[in-house]
């Protein structure tokens, strides 16, 4: 029979086995990483040691440096010093041989140089054949040097240089593509060249094409520098070399060809471009401005081009975008001679506009995408050149706060702009920003840009109709009226805005904040006049009075109603001539009809704003009031009615904290008002309410604790009491305090409190220490001088003799407070 082992016994037997298993695992993957570095490192002339994992004794190496790595950086060195070796053969050693002699030994070692990298690409030696390869391309610029010194003299000039980067620029490519093809046809795999051709792969040497690039830079804009040919041709010549560079990228199968091609468009097309702008809108007439913008209408057909050829779409958009920005500046320099100054930012900007027309028109999207962003960028830098008149006719009003009721303007131009500059410019900006008002109204329609282009458009709109009553000079009181015609137009337009969108929307948002600071701008333009702003507050509160009443308004419009209210509270004061604190009183009926309105608007979303906004009038109220102590006390009083009354309210109980901080306040200010200086008189109200409050937590959470109810209402009142009982000579202050202080104490032994024995306790020790302290000084002062210190020894002695007693009664008068609540 199968011997079968117990449970216990083969569970150990499967964990062993399974743990053998395990280790060998381990040690099989360690010996396949081993064996795959191996296989990864065979082509190293000297590989490294790597520890193999079934050999325990060998020790594990890692190179510190690639095989790649060294390599190259040899050659770089070996290149570098083979090309310092000939400038040091070419300038210093020169004199040493005859002409013929030069000229044979640099053009000898020159061809050796172009013609070695051949033989290395056929073995394999791609690295090795390209540092040769640029140590020949570098020898080619040692021979057109020496053949100036030779074949023309030295002469100077930049000519030469000229002609000799055109020569090196072509016979580097030549080089570079007849290396590609001489290769494969070498090896006779013809197969891989046409394949290479078909699938523009990188040609054998990578060096002599991009470098080719780089040097066809420079042979247009050397010549024109050496016939001293003028800005206008020198930016000719700066796009027509980005022209060529655009081609070659566009067309160039070679990967860093593309590149450097594609940076020196870039490079050269960005310095054209700023030239031939500077020449556009620096011109003093029309026919120099038209040259210059046939210049950028050269770049802005080159940028096209590019655009439409390009494989990448956001190259493509980078480019029409570019393209439409220089055709708008072209036509904009051209107008800028020809028009007055303040209206070439208005032509510019229907230029921008209608490039706009392209998204009509059927070009590839990438174009399209790029006009419709050059139109957005001109519109942009248009509404940017309107801002400083906007944020002056804001900002100008503030201004009046400081001289208020000084005396009707001569029109609205002189309210807004009199102490400020006035931009020359500005008759244009309310047509600026009008007509890109337009163009986002029309917009509009599309859906993406719906909510982003609706609420662009009214803040534009609005920007074009408050600057008006400015640029037109219209008189100050007709300006006043149309900013109040704005406020309500504004409001209209947030309610239709609401209807439509059933809720709260961005349009509607926005144009309630501009209805608010448009409000803001025409209270602080009224203060010229004392009638102007008393009708102008008064308008405003009904305005927005009546805006209350809408839901979607009320969260804004009732708290701005509030506090125009208490504006007006305080201009009608000032204009009958009433001191501040008079005219507190009149402000606090803000708050008492915010009470109100909060309490009829329960659980609406306005019900918050309308508490801020009355509590901040009851603060402005008290501010006016703070001068005449009486006059603060009855508002302190009337504005602890209006906190008692909100407290009804269920969600608003805790207002009645306020309310009675509020009562306390006032009683605190009438009596400093009376010239009361008893400390008692303001702490009492405080401790009788303190223990009220603290009496009916108690009862209804008996859990309490005594120090919690019982504790701050008597330090209010004992604290100051004994601190001025030490000052005052007389016997009834400390015979009240110490009754008070005995009563604490008998409470809190009969009931069992901590708070009150201890507090009344210790009170009633000092109150004690206060009667007794005459008497000491006099016992001290008949004593000898040597009995002080007598007594003291003798109390050290029985304090150290009955020490552990005195532990012992300390503890347990510890546990014994510790018993109580």
């Amino acid at each position: 029979m199968t011997n079968i082992p117990p449970p216990a016994e083969e569970l150990r037997f499967l964990d062993a086995e399974l743990r053998q298993l395990d280790a060998r695992r381990a040690l099989l993957l360690r010996r396949r990483e081993w064996l795959v570095h191996t296989l990864r490192t065979a082509s190293v002339p000297q590989p490294a040691r790597v520890a193999d994992p079934m050999r325990p004794g060998t020790a594990a190496q890692r190179p510190e440096a690639t095989a790649p790595g060294v390599r190259n950086v040899l050659l770089l060195l070996g290149g570098i010093l083979l090309t310092v070796a000939a400038i040091a053969f070419t300038l210093v050693g020169w004199g040493d041989l005859g002409i013929t002699g030069r000229s044979v030994v640099l053009g000898a070692v020159t061809l050796s140089a172009l013609a070695v990298p051949v033989p290395l690409l056929r073995r394999g030696l791609g690295s090795t054949a390209e540092a040769v390869a640029a140590l020949g391309m570098a020898l080619t610029v040692l021979d057109a040097y020496a053949l100036r010194e030779v074949a023309f003299g030295g002469s100077g000039g930049l000519g030469y240089p000229a002609a000799a980067s055109a020569v090196l620029a072509g016979a580097w490519a030549a080089y570079g593509a007849g290396v590609g093809l001489l290769v494969p046809r070498a090896a006779g795999d013809i197969e891989a060249e046409q394949g290479r051709a078909r699938t523009g792969a990188r040609p054998a040497l990578r060096l002599p094409l991009p470098i080719a690039a780089v040097t066809a830079q420079l042979p247009l804009l050397l010549w024109a520098l050496a016939v001293e040919a003028g800005p206008h041709a020198l930016t000719a010549v700066l796009l027509v070399t980005a022209a060529a560079d655009t081609a070659v990228s566009l067309r160039s199968a070679h990967a860093p060809v593309r590149v450097v091609t594609l940076v020196g468009a870039c490079g050269t097309g960005a310095v054209g471009v700023l030239s031939a702008g500077w020449l556009c809108w620096s011109a003093p007439g029309p026919g120099a401005a038209a040259r210059g913008a046939a210049l950028l209408a050269l770049a802005a057909a080159i940028a096209l081009t590019a655009a439409r050829f390009a494989r990448v779409p956001d190259v493509a958009v980078c480019a029409a975008l570019s393209a439409g920005l220089c055709l708008v500046a072209g036509a904009g320099g051209v107008l800028r001679a020809s028009v007055p100054g303040e209206w070439t930012v208005p032509g510019c900007l229907v230029l921008g506009i209608t490039l706009l027309t392209a998204v009509r028109v059927p070009l590839p999207r990438p174009l399209r995408r790029g006009m419709v962003g050059a139109s957005l960028v001109v519109q942009g830098l248009a509404v940017l050149w309107a801002l400083p008149l906007v944020a002056g006719t804001l900002s100008g009003p503030a201004a009046r706060l400081e001289r208020p009721w000084s005396g009707v303007p001569l029109d609205s131009r002189d309210a807004v702009f009199a102490d400020a500059y006035w931009p020359s410019y500005a008759a244009a900006a309310p047509l600026v920003l009008a007509l890109v008002a337009g163009v986002l109204a029309v917009a509009e329609r599309r859906a993406v840009w719906r909510p982003a282009a609706r609420a662009g458009a009214l803040v534009l709109g609005w920007a074009a109709l408050f600057v008006t009553p400015v640029v037109l000079e219209m008189p100050h009181g007709a300006g006043l009226m149309t900013q109040g015609a704005l406020v309500l137009a504004s409001l209209g337009i947030a309610e239709r805005a609401r209807r439509v969108a059933g809720g709260p929307s961005a349009p509607a948002v926005t144009a309630v904040v501009l209805a608010l600071v448009t409000s803001v701008v025409l209270a602080l333009a009224s203060l010229a006049t004392e009638t102007g702003t008393i009708v102008v507050l008064l308008t405003l509160t009904a305005l927005f009075g009546v805006a209350s009443a809408r839901p979607g308004l009320a969260v804004f419009a009732a708290p701005t109603a509030l506090g125009y209210a208490a504006a007006l509270a305080c201009a009608v004061g000032a204009s009958a001539g009433r001191p501040s604190e008079h005219t507190a009183l009149l402000v606090l009926v803000v708050p008492v009809v915010a009470a109100l309105i909060a309490a009829r608007a329960r659980g609406s979303a306005a019900t918050v704003p309308v508490e801020a906004a009355g509590a901040a009038a009851a603060l402005l109220s008290l501010a006016l009031a703070v001068r005449d102590l009486p006059v603060l006390a009855l508002v302190l009083s009337l504005c602890g009615v209006v906190a008692a009354g909100t407290a009804l309210r269920p969600e608003r109980r805790r207002a009645g904290h306020v309310a009675a901080a509020l009562f306390l306040s006032a009683t605190w200010v009438r009596l400093a008002a009376w010239d009361v200086t008893t400390p008692e008189a303001y702490t009492l109200p405080v401790t009788v309410a303190a223990l009220a409050v603290g009496h009916l937590t108690r009862h209804r959470e008996p859990s309490v604790s005594s120090w919690t109810a019982y504790a701050a209402g008597p330090a209010v009142t004992l604290v100051p009491s004994l601190l001025a009982m030490w000052g005052d000579p007389h016997w009834l202050r400390p015979l009240l305090l110490g009754t008070a202080a005995l009563a604490m104490t008998l409470a809190g032994a009969r009931f069992r409190l901590q708070a009150p024995l201890v507090l009344g306790g210790g009170a009633l020790a000092l109150v004690a220490l206060h009667e007794l302290a005459p008497y000491v000084t006099q016992v001290v002062g008949a004593l000898p001088r040597w009995a002080p210190p007598a007594l003291a020894g003798l109390a050290l002695l029985a304090l150290g003799a009955t020490y552990e007693q005195r532990l012992r009664d300390a503890r347990r008068l510890r546990e014994a407070l510790g018993r109580l609540r």
